[in-house]
């Protein structure tokens, strides 16, 4: 599969502290449409270094589906909504995906929900 700097799609990923945060965050983007899909996996595991201190904590990881041109207003509503002062917020590209799924997303990041 060729890489292309033109990939259209993209999941962004980030943790909260807790399943109802990360639950009303995802509700908040989907309803704002600048993502068209939030998954919330529980009980997440995260271990990192934070101000030289090993942390160990347990958190909820959102997975956003979204597209590449919405990257600006996911990222200006993440550090509005987000709790956490210095969330994590990579932007994988989607390389290939189902058609109609593709489609979809383009679908529901569109105009704002009546």
């Amino acid at each position: 599969m060729s890489h292309s700097n033109n990939v259209s799609h993209v999941v962004v990923l980030t943790t909260l502290p807790s399943a109802e945060e990360a639950r009303s965050l995802a509700r908040n983007l989907v309803t704002d449409r600048p993502v068209a899909c939030g998954t919330v996996l529980d009980r997440a595991q995260s271990i990192y270094s934070w101000q030289r201190k090993l942390e160990e904590t347990s958190e909820a990881l959102v997975i956003l589906k979204t597209q590449r041109r919405c990257w600006d207003e996911v990222q200006s509503a993440i550090k509005r909504l987000h709790p956490y002062d210095v969330p994590q917020l990579p932007a994988l590209p989607v390389e290939a995906g189902l058609p109609a799924h593709l489609a979809w997303v383009v679908q529901q990041t569109g105009e704002v929900m009546t």
